[in-house]
């Protein structure tokens, strides 16, 4: 059995509002900019856009930003990022109870933004320009201090025309997703151009001073060194004046650098005490990674290579260990397994491991078709690092292709436990699942997983089918309380959305 895919189809009005939608969103004509001198800060435009709705919107955005071929599904990049996000905002004000995900971008370009419902995007081009790990966290706290202020809420319910427009559209496109006859990738999600929702809302100078200062509070409170934002603030302004013109420049463009922000946040780096800072050996692993996989042609590929390669030469310590984890990942990625192996020795030269490192040597081994070695390997990785996402992955992949499905079937149930928020989880217990004939199983396992990434229709279906497959009469009254349950949530969510139609 085949596990099915959502199916959308694309009715014309569908094709209108996402139509619609896209061109309020990405065109240049229409500006929803958060007014100059907020009213006040907090929760005060709760009333126009919940916190529900607004998830609502970044969850509905999202389970079409995934198909995307820029999103970035690596689990070493996505835990990384999240934990970052996650460990940033229990430390904000204000910030109790707010989820955040952040997400990688496949895109050289230095930007990062923020959608509807906590989710966060950084792109690669990020990563690889910072230069230590509290350049990177300035940049994430920044712009969680976007969503913990609502002033993306703020901003899409802001009293004009434009937003009226932008709303109208958006909400005609999700609820014609939410009915299954629409597809919201008709460039309301694709990732290259979704840095232009940022760019749209155009934060006041007032908005991006408090998301300066609730980020800084952040980095502060969490370990990393302050200092960061005022070294990533000048790297980003020499950007923008450096590549003028040329696109490189974006997150400037989008966040404008003023002299008064800058001079801000070096007073407070001045006036706070001194922290312990905090660093971790992952963001050189995730940074090299990220330098090859943004590569978008032979080129680039090339230019990458031989920065790593300078790297390793000239580096010591973890950062050269790094570099030479990125060259394998690189020779991995053109089959060049020889290569890769010999990059790897040096990566773990002096004893040097990683959750990362370890990882791409089960991916080696299954590369090379050594799955019992690369088995082997997955346990004693997963012994070391119990938290890894990318580390537990592997022995799956492992354990899958050595056609031990009855251990990865409680293996990833014991996983679920540990992460019960990851989709993946789920879509790799359902194929297991199937494989051993548990077919009831296998379209629960799929029904969560769908229901995760926010395809609520397509959870209902395999539900549907789920209760079909059976005639324990205990399963099925349990089927027929999830499917009444997501049948509610479907109801609830267009409800909330058909109050912004015209």
């Amino acid at each position: 059995m085949t596990l099915p895919r959502p199916r959308f189809r694309t009715s014309l009005r569908a094709k209108v509002a996402c139509a619609g939608l896209a061109s309020v969103l990405l065109g240049s004509g229409l500006v929803y900019g958060q007014p100059v001198g907020l009213p006040s800060m907090g929760s005060a435009s709760s009333a126009e856009l919940s916190p529900a709705l607004e998830r609502t919107l970044g969850d509905a955005i999202m389970e079409q930003g995934r198909r995307d071929p820029t999103y970035i599904a690596d689990p070493d990049v996505s835990q990384y990022l999240t934990d970052m996000g996650r460990s940033l905002v229990a430390q904000a004000s204000g910030g109790s109870g707010q989820r955040i995900t952040v997400f990688g971008v496949r895109d050289p370009r230095i930007n990062a933004f923020a959608l509807p419902g906590g989710y966060i995007g950084i792109n690669s081009g990020l990563v690889v320009s910072s230069q230590s790990e509290s350049e990177l966290a300035s940049v994430v706290a920044h712009e969680i201090g976007h969503v913990v202020q609502r002033h993306i809420a703020r901003g899409l319910t802001q009293q004009s025309q434009s937003t009226g427009v932008m709303m109208a559209a958006l909400a005609a496109a999700l609820l014609a997703a939410l009915s299954g006859s629409g597809d919201l990738a008709m460039g309301v999600a694709a990732f290259g151009q979704a840095a232009a929702v940022d760019r749209q809302l155009g934060f006041s100078r007032q908005a991006e001073q408090e998301a300066d200062r609730a980020g800084f509070e952040m980095m502060r409170k969490t370990g990393y060194d302050p200092r960061g934002m005022v070294r990533m603030f000048q790297q980003l302004s020499n950007s923008s004046r450096l590549n003028e013109g040329m696109g490189g420049g974006d997150y400037a463009s989008t966040h404008p650098l003023s002299i008064q922000r800058l001079a801000d946040i070096e007073n407070r780096v001045s006036e706070a005490p001194s922290v312990h800072t905090r660093g971790s050996d992952s963001y050189w692993y995730i940074r090299a990674k990220l330098r090859i996989a943004q590569a978008r042609n032979a080129q680039a590929r090339r230019i990458a290579i031989e920065k790593l390669q300078l790297d390793a030469k000239q580096s010591n310590g973890v950062e050269q260990s790094a570099a030479w984890y990125g060259l394998a990942y690189a020779a991995l990625q053109q089959k060049d397994l020889a290569q890769a192996e010999d990059a790897l020795k040096k990566a773990q030269g002096g004893g040097r491991n990683s959750p990362e490192i370890a990882g791409l040597a089960v991916s080696l081994a299954l590369a090379k078709g050594n799955a019992a070695d690369a088995l082997k390997l997955a346990h004693a990785a997963w012994d070391r690092w119990p938290d890894s996402q990318g580390i537990a992955l592997a022995k799956v992949d492992s354990l899958q292709k050595t056609g031990r499905d009855t251990e990865a079937v409680p293996f990833l149930q014991q996983l679920i436990k540990q992460w019960p928020d990851v989709p993946r989880l789920y879509q790799l217990l359902a194929q297991s699942q199937d494989r051993l004939g548990q077919n009831v199983a296998a379209r629960r396992s799929m029904a969560t997983y769908y229901d995760l990434t926010g395809a609520l229709p397509t959870a209902v279906e395999q539900l549907q089918q789920a209760r079909a497959m059976t005639k324990d009469f205990y399963i099925q009254s349990e089927l027929d309380v999830q499917i009444r349950n997501l049948k509610e949530r479907l109801k609830a969510d267009r409800e909330l959305l058909e109050r912004f139609k015209p």
